[in-house]
């Protein structure tokens, strides 16, 4: 399953950089992002919109599909979250039976990590203690430390500290 993560990871990685258009929240790339949502692409926040994009990605990968028993791509799209509220991927989760960790449990790349502010991420990195920072790549975001509600811009790596987080959502056990 590792090489499976990595994968999804690798897809987040070179996303890594791009940046909204002049009016915040808009732009082609961000659009593209959007479109993976059930909601019509606008000016409004992107995160769980970045994330649903790399997971359709990832789902176009046939071992990838294979690993979460979805015989065809017409499956995983439908499987996928579609959801563009950070809140909304928690109970797509739970819909589907997959974990939903709180946030005392360690962080696994590969993880989605629903932060208490609305916004969502991908976890980068195995957290070695519940304790550490995590290691994200992050949609609707800036290349600072700040929680981003406003000044979101791109999509930028991230170390968030853990107490942020609300959830982290677990594809494979």
């Amino acid at each position: 399953m590792k090489e499976l993560i990595d994968q999804m990871l690798e897809i987040a990685r070179t996303e890594i950089g791009t940046r909204e258009a002049a009016v915040n929240n808009t732009g082609a790339r961000i659009v593209e992002y959007q479109g993976a949502t059930w909601l019509a692409p606008g000016a409004w926040p992107w995160c769980a919109a970045f994330t649903a994009w790399v997971m359709r990605e990832w789902l176009e990968n046939e071992a990838v599909r294979e690993a979460l028993h979805l015989d065809s791509f017409s499956l995983a799209d439908k499987w996928r979250c579609r959801d563009a509220s950070a809140f909304g991927w928690e109970k797509w989760a739970r819909q589907r039976n997959l974990q939903v960790l709180d946030e005392t449990q360690k962080a696994r790349a590969g993880d989605f990590v629903v932060f208490d502010f609305s916004h969502i991420g991908i976890v980068t990195d195995d957290q070695p203690l519940a304790s550490r920072k995590l290691a994200t790549i992050e949609g609707n975001t800036n290349g600072k430390g700040e929680r981003d509600s406003v000044t979101g811009d791109g999509v930028w790596v991230k170390e968030r500290v853990p107490t942020l987080a609300k959830s982290y959502i677990r594809i494979f056990n």
